[in-house]
């Protein structure tokens, strides 16, 4: 049995993640004892706990009820003054604004602007150059004598494929890469920007952007980069702030996110042999395999939610102004809708996984993460053999976005 005797307000610990063990167990008591728990953890604002699948989509669905004003994220109110300070004094939000924190027409208006770039048929015109990048990072695995940490070649290689749809050069990911982390998982020690807050390498990120945005403006280019930096809603070009938020929120929720899935896959086909050999024996499976995978890592961990008036959630009492915190990764765990959650299995069917959350904010990316899974796990598995864990795998310390960071392996390329 997973070990459930955490108490509620571990949620809040980045440390808490680390060990799925205690996480999964800690989350499957809650959604059968608590699913809406009320937590107070020290240094955090309180926060209401939904942990239920069925919850989940109920909130999501009711955007004019629950909105993502003013508050994305349940950091702690340390991180969240240094931020500030950093800026100094002002709000994040008032230095950048960007589809995650917009709600209402705002966010149908931005969203609209690239949307088509993300669906299926507006991805299938780059899927042989991400076929070709899928091919270069697992060759790469060559350069390495049989042994790498298999997480370096994860984070590479989607880091590319959105720089390159971007328009960053080659030379500037290894900048990139360092900013991307240094926001998204600012509570691990390992990454964090001096001094813990995530303001520092944001700041980097817009004198890079500012520059690529101006460039763009005058020499439009053929690429999504370009795209953003020339949308105009309401006949004008978007202001600075949600310019610059645009593109920050395309290039670190757009390769940090799939990096961890990729990464967190390999480790559960690897502690589950049987179904490597079931998906290496019958390739078809691939796309049920990569929703499994999905669902195995939620690499999102949490959005918050406000409530704008007073309401009931699965008869829990919702007070106007509450902050509500959703929890992907136990609502993809939760027994009420996935028959035996804690088993890992490629062909689950169905499988109604919320790891791109639901509703008009599910995630704009979602179907380009689908496409980088499939095709780099297909190509991995196609051209490497005999793959083993030679190490102990290392998780992100971070309540917000996180996984696998770490995974030694050794292996034969065929």
């Amino acid at each position: 049995m997973i070990e459930n005797d955490l108490p509620a307000e571990a949620m809040a610990d980045p440390k808490t993640f680390t060990d799925p063990a205690a996480l999964y167990g800690l989350m499957a008591r809650l959604r059968q004892d608590d699913p809406l728990a009320v937590i107070h953890a020290a240094d955090h604002d309180p926060v209401r706990l939904v942990t239920r699948h069925a919850d989940i989509m109920s909130i999501e669905r009711d955007a004019a009820r629950f909105i993502n004003q003013p508050r994305q994220a349940h950091f702690s109110n340390s991180q969240m003054m240094a931020s500030r300070k950093a800026l100094g004094g002002v709000d994040v939000g008032k230095f950048m604004r960007n589809l995650v924190a917009m709600d209402g027409p705002d966010h149908a208006a931005y969203r609209e602007l690239s949307q088509s770039y993300f669906t299926p048929k507006g991805l299938e015109s780059l899927r042989g150059e991400i076929e070709r990048l899928a091919a270069e990072f697992v060759g790469r695995m060559a350069d390495h004598g049989g042994a790498c940490d298999f997480a370096q070649v994860a984070l590479a290689y989607p880091l590319r494929v959105i720089m390159t749809m971007l328009g960053v050069p080659v030379e500037d990911e290894p900048l990139m890469l360092r900013l991307t982390q240094q926001t998204l998982t600012s509570q691990d020690p390992e990454f964090q920007a001096q001094g813990g807050s995530s303001v520092s390498a944001m700041m980097e990120m817009y004198v890079y952007f500012q520059k690529m945005i101006a460039d763009l403006r005058a020499n439009p280019a053929d690429n999504l980069g370009s795209i953003i930096a020339n949308a105009k809603v309401g006949g004008e070009l978007l202001p600075e702030p949600d310019v610059f938020g645009y593109f920050n929120i395309v290039a670190t929720a757009g390769h940090d996110t799939t990096s961890y899935a990729i990464t967190g896959g390999l480790l559960a086909l690897l502690e589950n042999p049987d179904e490597m050999a079931k998906l290496r024996a019958d390739p078809s499976l691939m796309p049920l395999a990569v929703e499994e995978i999905i669902r195995w890592t939620s690499s999102v961990k949490h959005f918050c939610r406000t409530a704008t008036e007073d309401c009931t959630v699965n008869g829990a009492e919702i007070k106007a102004g509450e902050l509500l915190l959703l929890s992907y990764p136990s609502a993809n765990r939760d027994e009420a809708v996935f028959e035996n959650p804690h088993q890992f299995r490629i062909d689950r069917k169905p499988n109604r996984q919320l790891a791109f959350g639901f509703g008009p904010h599910v995630c704009l990316g979602q179907y380009l993460a689908r496409l980088e899974l499939n095709l780099f796990i297909t190509e991995l598995l196609a051209r490497v053999d005999d793959i083993e864990l030679a190490g102990t795998p290392r998780y992100v310390e971070g309540t917000f976005v996180g996984g696998v960071k770490h995974l030694p392996i050794r292996y034969r390329m065929k």
